[in-house]
């Protein structure tokens, strides 16, 4: 999924838009070293280690990968789209909030 991340990433710059990750890798020192040579730029968390950390079980995640798409107000608006999909529910949401909904 990285590349279509970062490819959202690239085209919503300037945008109000975020992209945050979590990961569960148990090796963190392994895991900066994938995430350079992948270019990720944007927040990733760490979930210590496991799929039951604590990011994990506050969001009630139960398999990998689970997205969320979240509005301005911090409401989950969609889960598990992903590639185009994804961009029109992140596409969506601007609109809604350029109109002020």
């Amino acid at each position: 999924m990285y590349p279509h991340e970062r490819s959202l990433v690239k085209r919503l710059e300037g945008q109000p838009f975020a992209l945050l990750g979590i990961n569960s890798d148990r090796d963190r020192e392994a895991l900066k070293k994938v995430m350079k040579k992948q270019g990720i730029t944007w927040r990733s968390f760490w979930n210590g280690g496991g799929t039951q950390g604590p990011i994990s079980s506050a969001w009630n995640v139960r398999a990998w990968p689970t997205i969320y798409v979240l509005d301005h107000k911090g409401v989950i608006r969609y889960k598990n789209v992903r590639g185009e999909r994804m961009d029109e529910a992140v596409d969506t949401l601007l609109a809604e909030m350029k109109k002020g909904k």
